[in-house]
């Protein structure tokens, strides 16, 4: 479904029901009282659009694990996400509930038949992980769950997701998601006001591991090489230059393609990765290198993360703008360059002790938070990008290609 419309219907639509559904939970407590909750028996996640934030969330359901062992864990997602949840292996697979959004009617007929599957199963607690939308919200409203954690925006201005959390966590905006999330998944036993404050998350994570099975790294290089023999015996560097569905966090293309034109003549080969529908601008930066044969079009040829995390381990490094890749390349060794502005690595980095993020900090940098809905308010002249050169990229790119470890470059067979 078109993101201005999903935010169409997430304001008005959205905003009278989840104020509607805070006065019935406010009426409700006011009738039945409030009691300390018993240990929950049956957890549900939701965390319905975010990718790359799935990555940053699996601390979360460590903490969960460790503090509710006896629980079973659940999970709400939209489906397109479910391959990285899988990946993941947080929840069981019988344990989740897949929405699907290709259209209105499709969302709608998912949404009716998950809130029927939540109330069946009887959950006793629900963690909301959404930032930017209210449907979340909704959803633990309806969830019939005891216990209800989520992010509140307190006395800030900003996005009205009603209140119907019992275990109401201040959205903090400078703190990274991860340690967010954590906070989320404690809140469930904290008594301070407001809830999380006596969280207690650690500086760092380790990201999770992506885990290939015996054979599959070396079948999909062998027909990668097949595919396109131009890169046997060459390391190479792969790039993400779309923004995926918000163009606004895309760094110049005219500049990947600067970047790219310095690593060919460096002896690197460039692969220029993206969705099916990102070849077009995967032909533009081919283009902007003269077409040069060692620079190839892989845009739409991974069938799944999963592939995708294959051909990583084909590649020498990474350069991207911040999305799903960065995110995804912290499960493997790949050294990362990330671009941030829009949005901010001091929430959004990786945690990946081999990714580096240039990030310009403007006045207005960065304008995609949690109080505007991602609605930026910049025209399109994202400085915050422009301002990022390839004079600088370039010599941060050689660097990490230098103490890059060697990778499988030839076939075997």
């Amino acid at each position: 479904m078109h993101v201005q419309l999903q935010k169409f219907v997430d304001r008005w639509i959205g905003i009278p029901v989840c104020a509607v559904l805070s006065l019935w939970h406010a009426g409700t407590s006011l009738v039945l009282g409030r009691f300390p909750s018993p240990p929950p028996r049956r957890i549900l996640v939701i965390l319905l659009s975010e990718m790359g934030s799935l990555v940053l969330a699996e601390p979360m359901f460590r903490r969960l694990r460790e503090r509710h062992p006896s629980a079973e864990i659940h999970m709400m997602l939209f489906a397109r996400n479910r391959q990285v949840l899988d990946l993941l292996d947080v929840v069981k697979p019988d344990h989740v509930i897949s929405i699907r959004d290709n259209s209105p009617v499709v969302l709608a007929k998912d949404l009716w038949s998950a809130i029927w599957r939540m109330r069946a199963t009887r959950f006793d607690a629900v963690v909301d992980c959404e930032l930017f939308s209210r449907i979340s919200a909704i959803l633990s409203g309806l969830s019939g769950a005891r216990q209800r954690a989520g992010f509140h925006r307190w006395t800030q201005e900003g996005l009205y997701r009603g209140s119907m959390m019992t275990s109401a966590v201040p959205y903090n905006p400078y703190r990274h998601l991860t340690h967010q999330f954590v906070t989320l998944a404690d809140s469930l036993e904290s008594l301070t006001v407001p809830c999380g404050k006596d969280s207690r998350v650690g500086d760092t994570f380790v990201p999770p591991q992506f885990k290939p099975e015996p054979g599959e790294v070396e079948r999909e290089i062998e027909q990668l090489h097949r595919d396109h023999p131009s890169l046997i015996g060459k390391p190479l560097v792969l790039m993400y230059p779309s923004g995926g569905l918000l163009s606004i966090r895309a760094w110049p293309l005219q500049y990947y393609a600067q970047v790219a034109k310095g690593l060919l003549s460096d002896g690197f080969a460039v692969g220029v990765i993206g969705m099916p529908e990102d070849r077009p601008l995967a032909e533009q930066l081919r283009s902007g290198c003269e077409n040069d044969p060692l620079c190839v079009n892989l845009a739409g040829a991974t069938r799944s993360v999963r592939h995708l995390l294959t051909l990583f381990s084909r590649a020498s490094l990474l350069i991207t703008n911040d999305g799903g890749p960065g995110q995804f390349a912290a499960m493997t060794p790949l050294p990362t360059i990330v671009f941030f502005g829009p949005e901010t690595p001091t929430l959004y980095r990786s945690w990946s002790p081999h990714s580096h993020a240039f990030f310009t900090p403007l006045p207005c940098a960065p304008c995609l938070t949690a109080f505007n809905h991602r609605t930026s308010p910049c025209n399109g002249d994202n400085q915050c990008l422009k301002r990022i050169l390839p004079s600088e990229v370039l010599p941060v790119a050689r660097a990490m290609l230098a103490t890059a470890k060697p990778v499988g470059m030839h076939t075997t067979g």
